[in-house]
This record gives C-alpha cells, sequence and structure tokens, in this order.
C-alpha cells in the first residue's frame, strides 16, 4: 500500500457540523429526522457528490414492538399458555435480532423515514467501499443509566482488561416469555411486566441531541466526501432510523442490496466516533454475537498502525448497529466505533450528548484512518 500524507482537517469545522445538526431534535421517522437528511444532502451536493434523499417505511421505535410482546407473555401467564408465550418469544427474537420484523411489519403503524446516499471515488469501479452513519438521535431511559458501570470498573479497575463485552441488556426483554413459556409462569410475568415498564419509560424520554450518537460519524462523512479516491467507488451512506434497530439501513438494503455484489462490496457501520477511544468491534448482537469479517476488521487495523493511529481490538457491541443488516445479508462489514476508558460509548442516550462533549481529536483520526482504508482498499490486489 501506498502511504498518502493526510490532508489537514480542521476540528473546527468538525465541530461547526456537529453543532448545526444538533439543534435539529431528531427521534427516529420524524420531520427532524428529514430536515437533517436533506441538510446532510446539501452538504453532500456542496462537495460535488451525486446525492439521492430516499423516503422508505418504518415503525419508528422498538419500544412499541418489545413492549407489547412482552405483555402478550404476562397474558400467557394468565392464560397459562404456553404457545402463546413461544409465539411472543419467537417474534421477540425475530424483532431484535434484526431479522424479518414480522410483528412490527405487519401489526404495527408505520411513518417516513429518510436515508442519504452520495456516491464519491470512481462511480465505474465494480468494487464498491460503503460508509455508513445515522441521523437520527435515540430516547433516553433509565435502561441506559451506566451508574453502576461506571462505579464498578472504578471500583474494580483489575477487571477492565478482562472485559470483552458488557452484560447484554436485551436478554432481560426475552426473559419473561422464556420463563413462561418453561412453565414459570409467576416469574415470567413479573420480568415481562418489569420489561414494559422499562420500554414505557423509554416512550416517554426526552430525544437525546445525539452529538456523540452519531453527529459525530455524520460529520466524519462529510469531511470523506471532499476526499477524492480513485479505483473504488465509495458510498456515502447516513440512514433515518438507526435507533428503532436500523429500520433505515434494513430499507437501504432492500432498496440498493440487489445491485451490490458481495463478492466486490464491502461495509464499514460508523458509531460514536468522539468517545475517545476508536475500537473495531470483534462480533455485535442484542441477544447472539455476530463477528464481523475478520479481513475487513484486520485491513481497518491495518490502516491506523499505518497512520500512527491507536485503534483498540478485541472487544464485542452487547448492542447492534447499521453493520448488522449487511452482515447478516453476507456481506464483508466491519464497526468502526469509539469508547471511552471504560469500553462505553460516550455520553449514550444521555441529555448531555452535545457538540462540546465530544472528542474531536478522535473523530479526526477516524476520518484519516477511513481514509487510509478505502486508499489501501483501491490498491490492493
Amino acid at each position: 500500500m501506498t502511504l498518502v500524507a493526510p490532508e489537514a482537517i480542521d476540528r473546527q469545522e468538525l465541530r461547526r457540523l456537529v453543532d448545526e445538526l444538533c439543534v435539529i431534535e431528531r427521534p427516529s421517522a420524524s420531520e427532524g429526522e428529514r430536515e437533517a437528511a436533506e441538510w446532510i444532502a446539501d452538504r453532500f451536493r456542496d462537495a460535488g457528490l451525486d446525492t439521492r434523499v430516499e423516503a422508505e417505511q418504518a415503525h419508528g421505535g422498538f419500544w412499541w414492538p418489545i413492549g407489547l410482546l412482552n405483555a402478550i407473555a404476562v397474558v400467557a401467564a394468565g392464560s397459562r399458555s404456553r404457545l402463546l408465550a413461544v409465539g411472543a418469544l419467537v417474534l421477540l427474537v425475530d424483532d431484535i435480532d434484526h431479522r424479518k420484523r414480522v410483528f412490527r411489519r405487519m401489526l404495527l403503524p408505520k411513518r417516513r423515514t429518510w436515508n442519504v446516499t452520495a456516491v464519491t471515488g470512481d462511480a465505474q469501479s465494480e468494487r464498491t467501499i460503503v460508509l455508513v452513519a445515522h441521523h437520527d438521535a435515540a430516547r433516553g431511559g433509565a435502561i441506559y443509566d451506566t451508574t453502576a458501570a461506571y462505579w464498578l470498573a472504578q471500583r474494580y479497575p483489575q477487571l477492565l482488561p478482562r472485559l470483552k463485552r458488557w452484560p447484554p441488556l436485551m436478554w432481560g426483554v426475552v426473559l419473561g416469555p422464556l420463563l413462561v413459556a418453561a412453565g414459570r409462569r409467576r416469574l415470567g410475568a413479573l420480568c415481562s411486566a418489569g420489561a414494559v415498564a422499562f420500554m414505557a419509560n423509554i416512550a416517554r424520554s426526552p430525544v437525546s441531541p445525539g452529538a456523540n450518537d452519531n453527529l459525530a460519524a455524520v460529520a466524519a462523512l462529510l469531511l470523506l466526501a471532499r476526499r477524492r479516491h480513485e479505483r473504488v467507488r465509495v458510498l456515502l451512506v447516513s440512514t433515518g432510523s438507526e435507533e428503532s434497530m436500523s429500520e433505515g439501513m434494513q430499507a437501504w438494503g432492500r432498496r440498493h442490496f440487489p445491485t451490490l455484489p458481495p463478492r466486490t462490496t464491502t461495509f464499514v457501520a460508523l458509531e460514536t466516533l468522539g468517545s475517545g477511544n476508536l475500537t473495531i468491534a470483534e462480533k455485535e448482537g442484542f441477544l447472539v454475537l455476530h463477528a464481523f469479517t475478520r479481513d475487513v476488521k484486520d485491513r481497518l487495523e491495518r490502516s491506523g498502525r499505518e497512520l500512527g493511529v491507536p485503534v483498540r481490538r478485541g472487544l464485542s457491541n452487547s448492542f447492534a448497529s447499521d453493520g448488522q443488516i449487511p452482515l447478516l445479508a453476507g456481506y464483508p462489514t466491519a464497526l468502526l466505533g469509539g469508547l471511552d476508558d471504560f469500553f462505553l460509548p460516550a455520553n449514550y442516550h444521555k441529555p448531555w450528548d452535545l457538540p462540546e462533549h465530544v472528542d474531536y481529536a478522535c473523530v479526526e483520526n477516524a476520518v484519516r484512518l477511513l481514509d487510509s482504508f478505502i486508499r489501501g482498499h483501491a490498491e490492493a490486489d
């Protein structure tokens, strides 16, 4: 690979991009999400890129599917119906593991969501790299309280080097139906009622400003839009409705996967890049861990090493990103994210996820690394 001197990155410009988007309240599948999508598309067009904003259908939340299916499990416990509990469990797994999502697609209302796609690089190249961020913002909620996690990490720092994954919170929302199906009706009903309460709390919580999650990654795309790459086509994608469990990316895949051969297409999902420490996730998943593609992870790590950009390896994501959609569809995929010193995304779904709390040096390193990754991919055999 031929190393190219990295172009200078203006951190004030990064901050300005995040600032301007952050003032828009952007819950999934909302008018604010549409406004953000149009703003991003205009910035891509300013950079001279062929850009499209595509309207899709999404439910726009995950609390209703999870809450209603757990409520069904409570009914199953009261009626002593194991079959009903099994049905709720199967539909929950289908929804949470980013599969067909039969329950929300067939029974829940839909709204419009907006994805932005810009094309740069060599538009005629057979080889394609797709970089994916998202512009919608998450709701908060008690389930995202990391006080206990930070206390544990600070009280027992010797545990951190052994930590590969924080406990998966979503196991808790399938526990109730599982227990009812197994005949533990009272305990199962109690667990499902607790899941309903947590989901209701999320539904009532305010929308986070989302500066780190995920406007830092959107800003990285906007800076990459100004760079020119040869011998590889690059798609810069900002999705809506990621915070409703990647509904926007699923819709993007239904529209674009048929024209993108897995043999010549590579995906890199970008998340919380302003957290302080760039991290290449080994695996991710709410319920089951899905391993990202080794070759793509290694190439990202090598790009960082050649630039002197520190990148962590060895950790798995207990949540799920837009990267899981192409991964499950058979594409070589990796997740480049940012984590703080305690292996957590900074200010995750918090009201204080504001532009002044973003680590812009970390975002700058991500831009340099991705630029190098694209150039290396173009030169590889």
